[in-house]
């Protein structure tokens, strides 16, 4: 397979300035969660990648933990970036994250110094690659002070290994904390990483407010809701969908029929307006002024075509708008 991507990548995808920083991101961005494990068929993974970079989704997601095993979907993008991509590092937006188990023992957890440096020089070493562009702490520390995270978070950033760092699974005040101390230090916090979709709105609880407060970009995972948004599911749960993976966050128990019904009537609104599920549910995530860009994961080709087309209709009527929230009040 010889990549050789469109010339015309860069035309319709639409990219959003990250906060105060002079980084933009696309809109749609690739996250390799699931699907780009050691368990998965590298051949699949790299057709994705590629079809990704061809229609201008520059940025690819990871965290030192994803597979199964852990580390393997890091492995899996520099193997394609080694083979393929490695004349387009500089249009790429590499990023990974520390702060979930990944070794046994005091110090292959949680945010330490000294985790997240050796995190970091794991993951690079991994994806053979000198630096990423962005190192996001991956959930708040109860234990360890906040200024040594943020502190070794500056420290990648001055040693070349991370040209930009963010949080992650941070509340309003956690955030608002962490980009006072990396302010001082001199290391603004790019970004925050949170889960958010129609059935997950804790962002709006405050979070929001506080990273327009603070002008930093927000980037949404799950907008899909681990599938559930999507046709995948409007009739049961197909043998090769998230749900019936063992080691997937979407259970069969989560798919109850109250859901499910809600899932339909939104359906009907995507219809109405031209629109697959996945790609409403993508323009809903993306109507927010501060929203830099929704990280989309995906097991097949079509999938990313499909959540790319989403950026065709991002216009709202207040009517639409209305429906969705009497939908998932009911």
């Amino acid at each position: 397979m010889t990549l050789s991507p469109s010339d015309t990548r860069y035309d319709s995808m639409r990219c959003n300035r990250c906060g105060r920083s002079g980084l933009k991101l696309p809109a749609i961005s690739l996250g390799l969660w699931h699907n780009f494990s050691g368990m998965d068929a590298f051949e699949n993974a790299r057709a994705i990648v590629h079809r990704a970079f061809d229609l201008g989704i520059t940025q690819f997601d990871l965290a030192n933990n994803y597979g199964p095993p852990p580390g393997s979907a890091e492995e899996t993008l520099g193997r394609i970036v080694r083979q393929d991509l490695t004349g387009y590092r500089d249009e790429l937006v590499i990023s990974t994250k520390a702060g979930y188990r990944m070794w046994p023992g005091p110090y292959g957890d949680w945010g330490s110094r000294k985790y997240l440096i050796a995190s970091l020089d794991q993951s690079l070493r991994r994806m053979g690659l000198d630096y990423v562009d962005i190192f996001y702490h991956h959930r708040p520390d109860p234990e360890t002070p906040l200024e040594e995270t943020m502190t070794a978070l500056d420290h990648v950033v001055r040693r070349g290994k991370a040209l930009y760092v963010g949080i992650s699974n941070y509340t309003p005040e956690q955030t608002r904390q962490a980009a006072s101390i990396l302010d001082a230090l001199g290391t603004p916090c790019l970004i925050h990483q949170a889960s958010y979709n129609m059935f997950n709105r804790w962002i709006e609880d405050g979070l929001l407010d506080v990273l327009e407060e603070e002008d930093i970009g927000c980037i949404v995972f799950s907008p899909l809701a681990q599938g559930l948004l999507t046709d995948r599911y409007l009739s049961g749960i197909p043998e090769d969908s998230r749900a019936a993976k063992p080691h997937g966050f979407l259970k069969p128990e989560d798919l109850t029929e109250e859901r499910l019904t809600k899932v339909r009537k939104l359906n009907e609104i995507a219809q109405a307006r031209g629109q697959t599920l996945a790609q409403m549910a993508l323009a809903w995530n993306l109507r927010h002024p501060g929203m830099t860009s929704a990280l989309v994961g995906a097991s097949r080709v079509r999938q990313i075509e499909d959540n790319v087309a989403a950026l065709e209709h991002l216009e709202w009527t207040a009517e639409e708008l209305e429906a969705i929230e009497e939908i998932l009040a009911g």
